[in-house]
């Protein structure tokens, strides 16, 4: 383990869970990954082992059975994870999401109910907001619950489902129109639990996961869409207890993700390093290994700070969460100078390795393939930069 990417000021327990990760993803994920990745299999020993590491229930609260860990800890575990395959991540990543939403903001009966379960990684989560012509106008949704005595039908269309085939509880975000004032009150969260699988759900009359969509990256674990014809939900199964409040609902587990996204992006940026000053030192041109060469010492000292300074900003991005501060700026910054730091630091280890990088035989063409997903996950660039900007003019504003 090399220096970069320490975080300082860690307790005994979490170097502890991040050397036990670390071991599991050096043993059972890099060995395996590119190989599950080209035949598009979803890596089901892998998320076996991860169940009986308790990684599903990492940050669940004692008393549901969980371990009751910080959102840092989290975001390191994910930024191992992501080292060793992202789509790993992915996996939990979602889950992740649906389990803080319900803890924040679920009913007591809801958190009794799904958390104990979760921890134990018996139910598996997945969360629905996009639709396909919806993008980054979460306002513009058109999927509609409609209330019917103690249920609400739903009608619509999602998109973008991470785990939507393989999740049994997937919180929804639909448009309920009850007379607010604004369309961010008039959504609702709703935690629809389903059957495994492809295809017109058993268990949920009128909901059918259509196939995996298939990607240029991000395979093993399955993305898919999610329609919704006259499901009937019963009224005790909106988050929280009460409509109207899906949209911040959501975005509060959007903003747990986008450090989460940001950590992804650290742990594959850490991977290419890893490969490109490994090649380096292998590969001999010109009579010496390229590490020799100027040009690529410089490229290995741009893709190291690039790695430390995204790693630190992440750090702090989950620190300021944890400290139960506002953290939207700092999510956004990190999640936009990671991903966009991954991206850059992917391209310079495949440059290192020549032609090589472009042979599936070798683990940067996967890399390659992988980046690109971060830089969209969770909000573009330009959505992390309108967020920081309008942060910053509230920090920043002249007195009138």
């Amino acid at each position: 383990m090399g220096r970069l990417a320490q975080t300082d000021g860690l307790t005994e327990i979490q170097r502890d869970i991040l050397a036990t990760v670390r071991d599991f993803v050096d043993k059972e994920i890099i060995p395996v990954a590119t190989e599950l990745e080209h035949r598009d299999e979803y890596p089901t020993a892998i998320v076996e082992g991860m169940k009986q590491l308790g990684l599903f229930g990492l940050t669940i609260p004692e008393e549901f059975g969980g371990l009751g860990e910080s959102l840092l800890t989290y975001a390191l575990v994910v930024e191992e994870i992501a080292r060793g395959w992202m789509s790993v991540s992915g996996i939990v990543n979602t889950h992740f999401i649906v389990a803080h939403m319900i803890n924040a903001h679920g009913t007591q009966e809801q958190k009794e109910y799904f958390l104990p379960r979760m921890a134990a990684g018996e139910i598996r989560g997945a969360f629905s907001m996009s639709e396909p012509g919806l993008g980054s106008d979460v306002a513009a949704i058109s999927t509609k619950g409609v209330k019917d005595g103690d249920f609400y039908v739903l009608n619509g269309q999602k998109m973008w489902l991470t785990n939507g085939g393989t999740s049994t509880l997937v919180a929804v975000l639909c448009k309920t129109n009850e007379g607010a004032s604004t369309p961010y009150r008039n959504m609702t969260t709703f935690l629809i639990e389903k059957t495994p699988g492809f295809g017109p759900n058993p268990s949920v009359p009128g909901l059918t996961v259509p196939g995996k969509i298939e990607k240029m990256g991000y395979k093993g674990v399955d993305t898919t869409e999610l329609v919704l014809q006259d499901v009937r939900i019963p009224a005790d199964r909106i988050l929280g207890g009460v409509p109207g409040k899906g949209f911040y609902q959501m975005m509060d587990g959007v903003e747990v993700g986008r450090v989460n996204v940001a950590a992804r992006g650290c742990g594959v940026a850490r991977r290419a390093f890893e490969l490109g000053i490994s090649y380096a030192q292998q590969r001999s041109t010109f009579g010496k290994k390229i590490a020799e060469h100027q040009a690529i010492q410089f490229k290995l000292a741009e893709m190291a700070t690039k790695v430390e300074a995204a790693h630190q900003m992440m750090v702090m991005a989950a620190r300021k969460k944890d400290s139960g501060e506002r953290n939207d700026l700092e999510a956004g910054m990190a999640k936009y100078l990671a991903s966009e730091y991954c991206k850059e630091v992917v391209e310079d280890a495949f440059r290192i390795h020549g032609g090589y990088g472009f042979s599936k035989e070798y683990e940067i063409e996967r890399l390659y393939r992988e980046a690109p997903m971060l830089l969209i996950g969770e909000g573009t660039a330009e959505i992390q930069k309108m967020i920081v900007g309008r942060r910053l003019l509230e920090e920043y504003k002249l007195a009138e």
